[in-house]
């Protein structure tokens, strides 16, 4: 038990760093006390070339939200974090060491917002003494050993997906069904600007449709022909970084339509766009392909298929995927994201000795 555990019961910090804002929210005994999105103006970035340049910003903003909640970090039992550095991980909690919170602030180490997480949490580990973690990050890869065949041997394929908040809405399902996470077979769908389907089983995500492997999505182009990716490649008209923001910022409803808002999508459709009609149920048909997918890696033996992600308040987009694969299993509609719940319920069960943790090094980022 730590040391600083007081009478109310463990405190935990939950901290998520995204593009220009960082999520925060206070826990104890894994009750959310209060949440807040806090906001980096473009002003105050605008300065800032390098990530790791947002280090300073973004800690003095979580230290202000930590002071208006009345708290203080000696009294913290522990800081849970979504982000990483780039590598291969298990599911499941890392202790944050000084030598990941280094490999998350070497060049080419934070290659988004989310990697300065370990940064910053560090700092107040080697300030007040407090554990800090992160958990079920994006780079965890459960494959069993036929998915990780790619069809080249020159490399396998990513087990990466929305780990944090599949695995914390399959929890959630499978208690509400009287049963563990561990002992269900679900196929979850993650919708939102990227979409992923993933196969998870015994507590496990033992296989994923990409975001490059599969359905298209409100930016993102998803599996496409490998000749037309050749002819753009060797076109002479994009470098890597050009070819990088056609298929993952600027395809998908993006690319066919002229935007990435759903609401708007279905707006026009009410209005008789059949040209918006045609795109969005493709969508919806690519995905319910991927779901399909996944239901044949499990020979058919399915619980439930679960539609999570913002984008699964969409009633329309939502029915028509489930008109095509309700015939597999039950589906459930869990729309939004539970990520920071799932970090301080999470952290919870590492603090009560329910899970174990992973000791990273340098070496577990599979170099």
């Amino acid at each position: 038990m730590p040391k600083n555990k007081v009478d109310a019961g463990y405190r935990i910090l939950a901290i998520n760093p995204g593009s220009t804002s960082t999520k925060v929210a206070i826990f104890v005994d894994g009750v959310k006390i209060n949440e807040k999105n806090l906001e980096h103006s473009t002003e105050s970035l605008a300065g800032l070339k390098e990530l790791k340049d947002q280090i300073a910003l973004r800690q003095r903003d979580v230290e202000a939200y930590v002071e208006e909640q009345g708290w203080s970090f000696d009294k913290i039992n522990a800081i849970a974090v979504r982000g990483c550095p780039a590598g291969v991980f298990e599911a499941g909690a890392y202790e944050i060491n000084a030598q990941m919170a280094a490999d998350c602030a070497a060049p080419g180490g934070s290659v988004h917002p989310m990697a300065l997480g370990p940064v910053i949490a560090y700092q107040w580990v080697t300030a007040y003494g407090a554990k800090a973690y992160n958990y079920d990050v994006v780079r965890v890869n459960e494959l069993c050993d036929l998915a990780r065949i790619s069809g080249t041997p020159l490399f396998e394929r990513s087990g990466t997906s929305h780990t944090l908040n599949t695995k914390a809405v399959a929890r959630q399902v499978a208690e509400e069904m009287g049963k563990s996470y561990e002992t269900v077979t679900f196929i979850m769908c993650h919708l939102g600007g990227g979409i992923g389907v993933n196969l998870h089983q015994n507590g496990r995500i033992v296989d994923v449709v990409g975001g490059d492997e599969g359905t298209f999505s409100p930016v993102r182009a998803g599996k496409v022909p490998q000749d037309g990716i050749l002819k753009l490649c060797f076109s002479g008209k994009y470098d890597t970084k050009g070819i990088n923001r056609l298929l993952r910022m600027e395809s998908g409803l993006t690319g066919y339509l002229g935007t990435n808002d759903c609401k708007e999508v279905e707006k026009r459709i009410t209005e008789g766009d059949e040209t918006a009609k045609l795109i969005y149920e493709a969508m919806a048909y690519q995905i319910a392909k991927d779901i399909g997918s996944m239901a044949a890696a499990a020979a058919g033996k399915v619980d439930r298929i679960i539609l999570t992600g913002g984008i699964a308040y969409s009633e329309m987009l939502t029915g028509l995927i489930r008109e095509r694969v309700a015939f597999l299993a039950p589906v459930v509609v869990f729309p939004g994201s539970i990520e920071m719940d799932a970090l301080g319920k999470g952290i919870l069960r590492v603090l009560r000795g329910e899970e174990t943790t992973h000791q990273y090094t340098s070496k577990a980022k599979g170099e």
